[in-house]
């Protein structure tokens, strides 16, 4: 299971590095899903599933619609892709400081420290996820309305300023 978590995290980091160096909203749109998917893999190798099936579904549901608009607006004939040098050498220079930082960072890890939740405690009642869960809605209930409405009023303001001068949203590219 450790090779599984040393891929998920590989996978992570060279995610970060996709959308990082992309300036091309496509490409780094598709960054974005990959980071999401490994990192909610992550999530779910340490014990919070549903954490992480929430996370991966309100991400792809809510933020890439975003995105989806974002790239309709910037619509691009020619959009940069992995090979041209605007994008390969952001991202060799990335590479390269993060496996410097690995590398002058290697001497405190312990392969033995990445235990799944679940091997903790047997005999637990509850799964860490599903109380964090209850916590959320029972003494959370105040933080998940406010969040809530601060996402609804900034989707009228995203709104708003792509509307454009006396034209609704919804306009030709």
């Amino acid at each position: 299971m450790t090779y599984i978590m040393h891929l998920l995290l590989l996978g992570l980091v060279l995610g970060f590095i996709c959308v990082a160096s992309n300036p091309s909203p496509y490409f780094a749109a598709l960054g974005l899903v990959v980071v999401a998917g490994l990192g909610c893999g992550v999530l779910a190798y340490y014990g919070a599933s549903f954490l992480s099936l929430v996370l991966f579904l309100v991400y792809l549901g809510g933020m890439l619609v975003v995105f989806a608009y974002s790239a309709a607006l910037a619509a691009e004939p020619y959009p940069e892709a992995f090979g041209s040098r605007n994008v390969s050498l952001p991202a060799g220079a990335y590479l390269w400081g993060s496996l410097l930082s690995f590398f002058l960072l290697l001497d405190g890890w312990d392969e033995f420290a990445w235990v799944p939740v679940e091997d903790y405690g047997d005999l637990s009642v509850f799964r860490a996820d599903a109380a964090g869960a209850a916590m959320m809605y029972s003494s959370g209930g105040g933080m998940l309305l406010m969040g809530g409405w601060v996402l609804l009023l900034t989707l009228f303001v995203v709104l708003e300023i792509t509307r454009g001068l006396s034209r609704g949203t919804l306009r030709a590219v």
